[in-house]
């Protein structure tokens, strides 16, 4: 079973999420998709999920036809890494409001703190197959 992350291609705490994802996922279980590509804007749209609602949460993960946002998604993400990540999921018992107020925070002010790239990252040929926007 694949998990499909949509990310903010052109976020920098957003690209460095998808490459600890990568190092951290030798079974290549997630794929990828920048919610501006054309791949990304169709499974917003087939979800349901307007595109500015989307970049606004920053990552959005889809897995057999559920949909993880906010601090789910991101919890999510590293229960499905397993192994010590996976032991992050126990903050999913912080009540969901405590945990999205943090992460919209950080996703109110990711541009700022960490910056933003001009376009979406380009993935090496070793990585493309990873990616549903290649």
């Amino acid at each position: 079973m694949k998990t499909i992350v949509l990310f903010d291609g052109v976020c920098n705490l957003c690209n460095g999420v998808v490459q600890f994802i990568l190092r951290h996922d030798p079974q290549e279980r997630f794929l990828f998709a920048s919610q501006q590509s054309e791949a990304g804007q169709r499974l917003l749209a087939e979800h349901g999920i307007k595109a500015a609602q989307a970049l606004a949460e920053s990552v959005v993960v889809l897995e057999d036809n559920r949909v993880y946002l906010e601090s789910d998604a991101a919890l999510y993400i590293l229960h499905r890494l397993g192994g010590v990540w996976g032991w992050a999921y126990i903050f999913r018992w912080i009540p969901r409001p405590w945990r999205d107020w943090v992460y919209r925070w950080v996703a109110r002010h990711r541009y700022r703190i960490f910056g933003r790239r001009e376009s979406c990252m380009v993935p090496t040929p070793a990585l493309r197959g990873r990616f549903l926007d290649r």
